[in-house]
């Protein structure tokens, strides 16, 4: 049961060296920390390979697609080949090639069947090379796909191996790598430090047979104020929910979703780099109209009088629906909009019978509030070299998160004392930021 899974996540929460690795290392030069030699060999046939052209990407479709089938859960959304072909279209900088490519694919081959997958990207940034997932800034969980094999504890270690021989990183830097992901033990035995730590909340919809049964575990209070909302709602005229998955329309939602997320938070004095970026609205748009690759996107929006309230775009992948982005207009701010579009989303998703209602990360209150528990999600960072140490230390360990810190302070801080910022808007609460 997830409940279960979502008690034992404290537990299940690498530390690290938690597991001795299965490989020594040996020095690989004066610049770079040890390759790592295992005290296995390869087996004869493991082949592994890197794909650094959206060429070579493209080509990788039928396979990909075939492992993901066979190996993905419902967390893998953000790895299925859809997903990232969507995210290379928008986000991969042009031109791509060997030399100069923001690709790097480690595939694992055994007696020519793909077993592995690990979308990266080759990034430099201040005299660094830099290895990351691909996906940034839309991925929300960060993982690699990998068969059901008897010797994948062993696989994993000969492509890490193999990765930092072949890369050239300096550092890697891995972000929203959940507890229970392919590769949570993998960065434990390599000794990445964790960096961030947040948790995703979900609704674990198995547990009851529909959703008239499942919110009895709300208390009636909650209950009736929903009631008390959706009456306030329609007194200006019928609440009128839709889902749509495709189509023109789904885009058009979608991207005025993302045009409503920004507002919202001008409105309260902060800044998303990600949001402001026009790729991601037009990325959105794509995936959810979905001419060509869905990616189960499902678009939910609470209109009146034919206007958008909220809207919300989620993602549905083998039984788990992953709300990526919720969110209302603002002249809704105070009719719970956000709240009453979750609700009927959530009728919607226990009538297509899914078995879990993910809030992704971070951990808000609203969410937790509607969640039956939660899972740890963690950004992970590895040092290769003597300056990539240094800056995964430091800088990814220490800094960034407080500066982080001190700009939601600071932008706590320029609201006014009267619970208004200087957009003259009500600071929302907690549950009306749903």
């Amino acid at each position: 049961m997830l409940v279960s899974v979502f008690k034992a996540v404290d537990a299940s929460v690498p530390k690290r060296n938690a597991a001795a690795p299965q490989f020594l290392a040996e020095r690989r030069g004066a610049e770079r920390t040890p390759a790592v030699t295992l005290t296995l060999p390869r087996p004869a046939d493991l082949e592994f390979s890197v794909v650094t052209t959206r060429a070579g990407l493209d080509a990788l479709e039928e396979d990909w697609n075939a492992l993901f089938e066979r190996s993905a859960r419902g967390i893998h959304v953000f790895q299925s080949f859809n997903w990232i072909w969507h995210w290379a279209n928008h986000f991969l900088p042009r031109p791509s090639t060997a030399q100069d490519s923001a690709i790097f694919i480690l595939t694992a081959r055994r007696n020519d069947r793909l077993v592995m997958v690990w979308p990266m990207q080759r990034r430099r940034r201040a005299g660094l090379v830099h290895m990351c997932f691909m996906g940034e800034p839309v991925t929300q969980y960060a993982d690699l796909l990998i068969d059901d094999l008897p010797d994948r504890d062993q696989v994993l270690d000969h492509a890490w191996a193999y990765l930092e021989k072949n890369s050239g990183a300096d550092v890697f830097a891995f972000r929203k790598v959940r507890a229970d992901s392919n590769i949570t033990q993998l960065l434990s035995r390599c000794g990445a430090v964790v960096t961030c730590r947040q948790i995703a909340p979900a609704l674990d919809l198995s547990s009851a047979p529909d959703f008239a049964t499942y919110e009895t575990r709300y208390t009636a209070k909650a209950r009736k104020n929903r009631r008390r909302l959706l009456r306030r709602f329609e007194e200006r005229a019928p609440a009128v929910v839709q889902s749509l998955t495709g189509g023109k329309q789904a885009g058009e939602l979608a991207e005025l979703a993302i045009t409503l997320k920004r507002a919202w938070l001008k409105d309260r004095g902060l800044f998303s780099a990600a949001l402001s970026n026009p790729a991601t609205r037009h990325f959105f748009r794509d995936v959810a109209q979905a001419d060509t690759h869905p990616v189960g996107a499902v678009i939910t929006s609470l209109e009146s009088r034919g206007e958008p309230a909220a809207i919300e775009i989620a993602f549905d992948c083998k039984q788990r629906r992953a709300v990526h982005v919720i969110v209302y207009a603002l002249k809704y701010e105070r009719t719970g909009a956000g709240q009453l579009l979750m609700e009927r989303s959530l009728r919607d998703a226990f009538a297509k019978r899914l078995d879990v209602y993910d809030l992704l990360a971070p951990g808000d209150s609203y969410k937790l509030d509607w969640a039956d528990g939660s899972i740890a999600v963690l950004d992970y960072a590895l040092g290769t070299s003597p300056l990539g140490r240094t800056f995964a230390r430091y800088y990814l360990g220490i800094i960034r998160p407080r500066l982080k810190t001190a700009l939601n302070t600071t932008a706590r801080l320029w609201r006014r004392p009267d619970g208004k910022n200087r957009h003259n808007a009500k600071v929302a609460s907690p549950s009306d930021a749903a």
